[in-house]
């Protein structure tokens, strides 16, 4: 798995972008929602990377979010990624599911921009915590910064 936080969050803008391209009508709410699910696990994942966290191998943002609770708190608000799960694999092909609605769409798409816009920022702020920092060491200490 690649070790580079900012190639993982590159990742996750663009699925996040491609979950927004309803462009074609005969683009599926499923695959829109797939990439969704997809532009949240990235993120968090390349979360995981910048701290120095092997993330596992699997698609299951309720693991990869009580992994990333280990280290750091994480807002009632990113806990509702949880509610992408079932896109990562269960929508993806044809079967025995109810359709995506354009409102469960619409839930999607706010759920992962937040994560997206989340994890950026919460990356940011310890980039910045790292550069001002007087001894130029990387804050892995005490990993959570609160503002």
């Amino acid at each position: 798995m690649g070790d580079d936080y900012n190639v993982w969050f590159a990742r996750a803008k663009s699925s996040l972008a491609i979950s927004k391209n309803k462009s074609d009508e005969n683009i599926f709410y499923e695959d829109l929602c797939f990439q969704a699910q997809q532009a949240v696990e990235k993120a968090i994942k390349g979360l995981l990377i910048f701290y120095k966290i092997e993330p596992k191998k699997t698609h299951d943002l309720v693991l990869l979010i009580k992994d990333l609770s280990k280290y750091i708190t994480v807002p009632d608000e990113i806990n509702e990624i949880v509610i992408l799960n079932d896109y990562a694999v269960q929508t993806r092909y044809p079967g025995d599911y109810t359709p995506i609605q354009e409102d469960e769409y619409n839930e999607a798409i706010r759920v992962a921009e937040n994560c997206v816009k989340w994890t950026r920022n919460k990356i940011k702020t310890l980039e910045n915590k790292i550069a001002t920092d007087e001894k130029d060491q990387p804050y892995l200490g005490n990993l959570e910064i609160n503002k």
